[in-house]
């Protein structure tokens, strides 16, 4: 009997505790709990909410290709793409497009004409984790792949205005005369020269340099290798002329000469300032025989000795 008492004293107990806990649970603080409730239901609304998916077309996503050094792209494939994307709505709202690069890699390909497939499995493109890649349009793109070669080419001067009146170039020369340049092989193969940029010339009446001229390739996928600028150095003096002079060449002959050189300084020469020399003399062909002030700046452009 004494047991049996003791167990109901203990289920009374028991029953009492159970009591106060739900009491605590369900009816004290209870405006905490509601808070804590309402937090809790916050995050798990935003963690649904990140996690719930959605699909992106953004157009105009910049398209670039990645060949080897060996070859070049000799065609205009286009530039931009639009794609389709799928992920958590946040991380593809939090997307800036300008960031967005499509990339092609194309060393493997071999040179000729192409047709590239674009798929989400042959493009790179960096996306957020969570967001991926369904879609590119176009979906494929003609490409022309040309080999790269090298050939040196002679440097060609071009200039713009007309030197002093009275006066003409005598010369120009570049520094280096020559030049490396590498492109495709189609444009390679057909250049024989680059040019320099125009060099004013105008008024000039003496020699003089030009520094650091830029050279031009019509390609711009062609390179001027070691240096893409040039010196050059130009000749210039009194306006030339030719003149022509019947001289006595023995034996009664008469020799033809004829001169080319400063109009000034020609016109000051007598026939008496020249003289041939004739085979007796020298033991081989008729030779003139120029007198010091015009050596150096006279050219002999015809000596007919005669019969």
């Amino acid at each position: 009997m004494a047991v049996e008492t003791e167990t109901i004293r203990e289920g009374r107990v028991s029953g009492a505790l159970v009591k106060q806990i739900a009491r605590k649970i369900f009816l004290e603080d209870w405006l905490m709990k509601l808070v804590a409730l309402a937090v809790t239901f916050a995050l798990w609304l935003g963690v649904t909410g990140l996690s719930t998916p959605t699909t992106t077309r953004l157009t105009g996503v910049p398209l670039t290709l990645r060949f080897s050094s060996n070859t070049e792209v000799t065609n205009s494939p286009i530039q931009e793409v639009d794609i389709v994307i799928t992920g958590d709505k946040r991380r593809v709202n939090q997307i800036n497009k300008n960031d967005l690069i499509v990339s092609v890699d194309l060393t493997d390909v071999g040179a000729g004409d192409r047709v590239i497939q674009l798929t989400p499995e042959t493009v790179s493109l960096a996306l957020p984790t969570g967001v991926k890649l369904d879609e590119i349009q176009p979906n494929r793109i003609a490409i022309r792949l040309e080999p790269v070669e090298e050939k040196e080419v002679e440097v060609q001067v071009q200039t713009s205005g007309s030197v002093a009146e009275g006066s003409e170039i005598y010369g120009q020369a570049s520094v280096p005369a020559k030049v490396r340049v590498r492109g495709p092989a189609g444009f390679i193969r057909s250049l024989s020269t680059v040019s320099t940029e125009d060099i004013d010339i105008s008024g000039r009446s003496a020699d003089f340099t030009s520094r650091q001229i830029p050279l031009i390739l019509s390609n711009p996928k062609a390179t001027v290798l070691e240096t893409s600028t040039v010196d050059v150095g130009f000749r210039i003096g009194e306006k030339r002329m030719e003149r022509i002079f019947l001289l006595p060449a023995g034996d009664g002959k008469r020799a033809t000469v004829v001169l080319f050189g400063p109009r000034s300084l020609l016109l000051g020469v007598q026939a008496s300032d020249l003289k041939i020399i004739t085979p007796e003399e020298s033991g081989t062909e008729p030779t003139l025989e120029l007198p010091p002030s015009l050596q150096g700046s006279v050219e002999i452009r015809k000596l007919d000795a005669g019969r």
